[in-house]
C-alpha cells in the first residue's frame, strides 16, 4: 500500500469514527459510508500532494 493509501485509510477510520461517536453514522451502516469517506479523502490528499510547497505556502 502506497504512501497516501495508508493516510487515507487512517484519515477515514478517525473521520468515520467520529461520525460513530456523533451519531451521524451507525455501526450497521458502516460499510456504506465508509467506501464514499475513503475516496474524497484520498482525492482531497492526492490533490494537496500535488502542489509544490511555495504554492502550499502562498494558500495559507
Amino acid at each position: 500500500m502506497e504512501k497516501l493509501e495508508k493516510q487515507a485509510l487512517q484519515v477515514t477510520k478517525e473521520i468515520v469514527v467520529k461520525f460513530i461517536e456523533v451519531g451521524r453514522i451507525s455501526p450497521a451502516n458502516f460499510p456504506e459510508y465508509f467506501s464514499t469517506i475513503y475516496k474524497h479523502v484520498l482525492e482531497t490528499i492526492t490533490t494537496s500532494s500535488g502542489q509544490t510547497s511555495s504554492e502550499q505556502d502562498s494558500s495559507r
